[in-house]
């Protein structure tokens, strides 16, 4: 019986041993698991933190494209306009050389030929 007492001890004293090295073995692995969490909060924190601002710059960029499309709208509106005053300048400046010319003609003495 003390053999069997024996082996019945080293069975004991290696299940002991494993289950240390179970319980250490699950420590680090905890330890590990920490981390991660650890990681996965700050992770998170830093998406939200980075949504936010994604959301700012989207803001602001559709507001000025907004304004850019606004300056594009008034320059072709004011190009047009001024084109048309420039079309109209020409106009007038050609219908007044011809009224000058009708003028001058008509204020000239006429010569003797003419009478």
């Amino acid at each position: 019986m003390t053999q069997q007492g024996a082996a019945l001890q080293t069975y004991n004293n290696e299940l002991v041993k494993c289950i240390e090295e179970l319980c250490s073995k699950r420590e680090e692995l905890n330890q590990l698991i920490q981390q991660e969490e650890a990681e996965k909060t700050r992770l998170q924190h830093d998406i939200r933190v980075l949504t936010e601002k994604l959301s700012r710059v989207n803001e602001s960029l559709a507001r000025r494209l907004a304004a850019r499309a606004d300056f594009d709208r008034t320059i072709a509106e004011t190009e047009g306009a001024y084109m048309k005053i420039l079309e109209s300048s020409q106009t007038l400046l050609s219908v007044l050389k011809k009224e000058t010319g009708n003028l001058t003609k008509a204020t000239e003495p006429r010569s003797s030929k003419d009478h």
